[in-house]
């Protein structure tokens, strides 16, 4: 997730906490989720850190100083962003800014992170409790990767389809930004009077990487535009139903206590940002954008970039927070490709399905009972069993967790301004302050791609137990800093994610056979990505070769096939993390059970996973390694508590 382009980090990390952990999600490349993710974490103003209110005579302990140089750093950093603000819930003088998108924004937040860096090195790890060690751990290795990554600042696309400046600048205003007060109404008008200033500079950082040789290949480009002309369509720009803009500002300020005649000012206001701001900005965004079309070509992985090879191994390291190169990554994905592939012959002997396993794949591609119908009715009725699947796993978190979260869950479709470019489902994580659920999005644009079959283990994965979970329990942690609760590891969340689709099977769900052949086909597709963005990234795979791979070994649509390789390009070793990811959980969970024998508690296993917030996967499974020998040797919680 790069910076001087159109995006700082800390925007970056906003758009990837909004478009989906996983989609995606919401970042470009992968070595810049965390650094978004942090970045969002750190506009948590209104989160009371461990420490950082001790009395005086506490605060001089050296782990209270370091816990208060955490927040002051946190807190200078999401100063800096105002989405990322938004995106946590925060309100003041930037409520109606969007984030600078300039070469000397990101020298400044370089400079920031180098800042930072030298102060916290001043601190001495030897005289800090365990806790608080850990946390300057992570800061240290997160800022010296930021300043690395520097280098790579320009190494993504700010427009693409699946978190472009074009599409987050309308998600951020309809999904984050609330209304409020007189006050929040008038910085959402301010925000569209913002967007031509926002737009220029997004031309601006297209046209550095452009001179840099980094332009999105050609199949982004009718996407981009695509989605722009969804956003100005409809009144009060053109007759016809209300923009998707314009419905959600009259909806919000519908809902306030004011006058008419205030009500009445300020959709007036908005009326004349959007006509005279909103829609020339996405117009002459439009025209660049179909002028930039004709300097692209179909060369789709990072390796045509300057360094590219480079870039994305390093891109690897920062995504899976392991040291598998792309040549490793590949050859575990041909693997396990072959392992799932052998499960699903079970299933498909257990159904008494006769035929090969491609043609068992075409008949759970194809055939009409694995589908709800394209109608709205259909689409309401996947909303509402997704409802439902979600339900019964809350009634049964208590067999498998000892810590649930706090905030709320709820389930929606993807906007229509987005659905046709969108991921196929995603989740947005809640405000600190409760004053906005998590929401799992599933996208109904084409109900070919959103089978039956598959809707458990992917309700299971956004909602609960999966990044709901996660990311909610991390940041109502108490006693840890907010750059780790509100932080991101792409390796854990998702392969926190990806192990959610697993585990309840060990609690008696997936009791149809279809659909425990729809949570391996989730996990199959997981192992394809390793090979298709290794494919296309190291191995000069085209953009079609990936899809035919996916089409040639899984059940799913081959719309799905075209999406995920479209995403691998767009945002190269992301999607490596899932697999990489649960497989280091089952190895560690697996390590655990076969030393502690009897005394394993699968419980405590996931209060672990869980308790720390997210963590680099070699640092978590020095944790596990730390908690079974405690086990051992008999220590109480108590004595765990105090060692971690």
């Amino acid at each position: 997730m790069p910076k001087s382009t159109t995006k700082t980090n800390k925007s970056l990390l906003a758009l990837a906490l909004m478009a989906a952990i996983g989609a995606m999600p919401s970042a470009t490349f992968a070595h810049s989720t965390s650094q978004l993710a942090t970045a969002a974490a750190s506009s948590a103003a209104n989160a009371t850190a461990p420490n950082a209110t001790a009395t005086d005579a506490t605060a001089q302990t050296p782990s209270a100083q370091a816990n208060a140089l955490f927040e002051e750093l946190f807190m200078e950093s999401v100063m800096a962003s105002p989405i990322a603000q938004t995106m946590m819930g925060i309100k003041g003088a930037d409520y109606g800014k969007w984030d600078e998108m300039s070469e000397a924004a990101d020298e400044r937040e370089l400079n920031r992170s180098k800042a930072q860096l030298a102060r916290v090195k001043e601190l001495d790890a030897s005289k800090l409790d365990p806790q608080t060690a850990l946390s300057l751990k992570l800061l240290v290795q997160k800022l010296e990767n930021d300043i690395a990554d520097y280098r790579w600042r320009l190494h993504n696309y700010p427009v693409n389809q699946m978190y472009g400046v074009h599409s987050t600048t309308a998600s951020v205003l309809i999904n984050q930004h609330l209304i409020a007060n007189v006050d929040d109404a008038k910085a959402y008008i301010s925000r569209l009077n913002g967007v031509p200033k926002r737009f220029a500079e997004l031309k601006d950082a297209l046209e550095l990487r452009a001179a840099n040789g980094i332009i999105a290949p050609k199949f982004v480009f009718p996407h981009v535009i695509n989605d722009s002309r969804n956003i100005i369509k409809g009144a009060p720009f053109e007759d016809g139903p209300d923009s998707t803009l314009w419905a959600d500002f009259k909806k919000k300020v519908d809902t306030l206590s004011i006058e008419a005649s205030e009500k009445t000012a300020l959709l007036d206001e908005a009326k004349a940002a959007l006509i005279n701001s909103v829609k020339p900005a996405y117009d002459e965004l439009i025209s660049y954008v179909e002028t930039l079309e004709k300097r692209a070509d179909s060369r789709d992985g990072v390796w045509k970039l300057p360094d590219g090879n480079d870039f994305y191994n390093n891109a690897l390291k920062r995504t899976t927070t392991t040291s598998m190169d792309a040549i490793a990554i590949h050859e575990l994905g041909l693997k396990e490709v072959e392992r799932i592939h052998g499960e699903m012959r079970a299933i498909m002997k257990q159904v008494g399905f006769k035929g090969s396993l491609n043609d068992f794949f075409l008949f759970m591609r194809n055939d009409s009972q694995f589908y709800y119908p394209d109608t709205e009715e259909g689409k309401a009725a996947y909303i509402n069993d997704a409802k439902a699947l979600i339900d019964n796993m809350s009634s049964r978190l208590d067999e498998v967790f000892a810590i649930k979260p706090k905030a709320g869950l709820i389930v929606k479709p993807v906007e229509p301004f987005r659905e046709k470019s969108a991921g196929k489902a995603f989740y947005s994580q809640p405000a600190p302050d409760g004053s906005r659920p998590g929401t799992y999005y599933a996208n109904l644009y084409s109900m070919k791609a959103m089978p039956k079959y598959q809707m458990e283990a992917l309700a299971y994965h956004e909602g609960l137990p999966g990044h709901h979970m996660q990311i909610a329990i991390a940041q109502e942690l108490e006693g840890i800093p907010k750059f780790r609760r509100f932080g991101n590891y792409t390796a854990y969340s998702e392969g926190w994610g990806l192990y959610t689709e697993f585990f309840p099977k060990e609690m008696g769900l997936y009791q149809d056979p279809y659909s425990d052949f729809g949570r391996l086909a989730m996990e199959l597709w997981r192992a394809c990505r390793l090979v298709v963005d290794t494919g296309i990234h190291a191995k000069k795979w085209t953009r079609e070769q990936g899809i035919a791979y996916y089409v040639e070994n899984t059940p799913n649509a081959e719309s799905d096939a075209v999406k995920m390789v479209e995403r691998h390009i767009v945002m190269p070793s992301q999607a490596t993390a899932y697999k990489v990811g649960m497989n280091a959980i089952l190895d560690m969970r697996a390590y655990a059970q076969k030393s502690l024998g009897d005394k394993f508690d699968i419980r405590q296993f996931h209060t672990l996973l869980l308790k720390n917030g997210p963590l680099p996967l070699d640092v978590l499974e020095s944790q596990i390694q730390q908690w079974v020998a405690d086990t051992k040797a008999g220590k109480t919680s108590a004595d765990k508590a105090a060692r971690l």
